[in-house]
């Protein structure tokens, strides 16, 4: 029983999610609220880092379900990475120390089709990235013009005082906005005109993205030195995450690939013949002998027409395709043919019936009524145990 699932709403997960749920989960959110992206969610993204290195842990996992997020705390599990390391090393960005000899890593999420990782392909991609201003050779103005800022006095922060209670004050510190935290700066005659001082400029580049056969959701294309360009650092990767759509039809799963097909009783019970449109446009007939009955719920599969596995296209795995029987809707025969059509079928079964046996009659399930006993029950069965019953229709 899980103690407290503020960790997993905040993930928008069920508290049973697998870790390649957990890790889905983590992937959208972390993209969707990075303060690269949303600049005023840096809170929101701390909280899902956090989530997520706790649960994504069996040993953390185990200890919230049990005891919550005060459970983490006592057991001095919590906080152990910040929310840039936790995305950082789930995108493959690297820790604190390579930050530091490199420029940070740049991520975007790119939605693909079904059809473009089964066929590969080929998209452009066109993105906003900082390049040392070549006007100034990213020095920001004219050399030796630097002077220290007078507002943080070279410290590159600003402490700010913050009365919060009686006798209680906070100190704040940010990022100096007149330096940008560099703690020198050039007076506007000296500052270079192309970047105003900022030493690199925002061009626009466009990347051509190679989708491999086979690919799947969530993997990731590296384009390396492509990201943000900084004065004295290496610059960092471009990280292109594949997103893949819902397809209307097919289901991957792995290296195979999940279907459904509805046949009517008559073709499940004397054969049918059917069509199939793949992902590259061919077209399969399947079928199934006269006699070969086919029940409601059957699987059966198609050998090497699943997706092409990952550098290595001629191989593929299966097609499954689960059938759905379509029964007739009532009085669709009328009764003086009945007789005639129970003669093809297997014979019924007979009841001997005794007097003390007593007939009933069947009734359709008001669904509509079954639900409210249902809700009714989540809050009267811990005082009052369950109160069973399914609301049938009246004829």
């Amino acid at each position: 029983m899980v103690h407290e699932t503020a960790y997993y709403d905040l993930l928008g997960v069920n508290p049973k999610a697998s870790q390649d749920e957990l890790k889905k989960a983590y992937r959208k959110l972390a993209l969707k609220y990075h303060p690269d992206k949303n600049p005023s969610e840096g809170e929101k993204f701390k909280h899902i880092s956090q989530a997520y290195e706790v649960l994504s842990d069996a040993k953390k996992r185990d200890l919230y379900d049990q005891g919550g997020e005060q459970a983490i705390k006592e057991g001095g599990m919590g906080g152990g990475s910040s929310p840039m390391d936790i995305f950082n090393m789930f995108f493959g960005g690297g820790g604190r120390m390579q930050r530091e000899r490199r420029g940070k890593n740049v991520v975007h999420q790119l939605e693909v089709t079904l059809e473009e990782i089964y066929n590969g392909a080929t998209r452009k991609l066109g993105l906003q990235k900082n390049i040392i201003c070549e006007k100034c050779e990213g020095y920001g103005g004219k050399k030796g013009a630097l002077e220290k800022c007078s507002n943080c006095k070279g410290k590159g922060v600003q402490i700010r005082v913050q009365q919060i209670g009686p006798g209680m004050i906070q100190q704040i510190q940010s990022m100096c906005s007149d330096c940008q935290g560099q703690g020198e700066k050039f007076n506007s005659k000296d500052r270079c005109k192309s970047c105003n001082g900022h030493k690199v400029e925002r061009k626009k580049k466009i990347l051509e993205v190679h989708i491999d056969k086979g690919m799947k959701d969530g993997q990731k294309i590296t384009f390396h030195g492509e990201g943000d360009q900084e004065p004295g650092l290496e610059p960092g990767d471009v990280l292109i995450v594949l997103d893949q759509k819902e397809h209307s039809v097919f289901q991957r799963q792995s290296d195979n690939l999940v279907m459904k097909m509805s046949i009517k009783l008559s073709e499940a019970l004397c054969g049918f013949k059917k069509t199939i449109q793949t992902l590259d446009k061919r077209t399969l007939v399947i079928n199934s002998l006269p006699g070969e009955v086919i029940k409601h719920g059957d699987a059966k599969c198609v050998q090497n027409e699943g997706m092409p596995m990952y550098r290595n296209p001629c191989e593929k795995g299966q097609l499954y395709i689960n059938f759905q029987v379509e029964f007739p809707e009532k009085d669709w025969l009328p009764e003086h043919l009945m007789y005639q059509l129970e003669r093809l079928l297997p014979p019924r079964e007979d009841v001997m019936l005794t007097d003390d046996m007593e007939e009933v009659d069947l009734s359709d399930v008001d669904i509509r009524s079954q639900e409210r006993n249902f809700g009714r029950e989540a809050y009267e069965e811990d005082d009052e145990g369950p109160r069973g019953g399914v609301q049938c229709q009246t004829q």
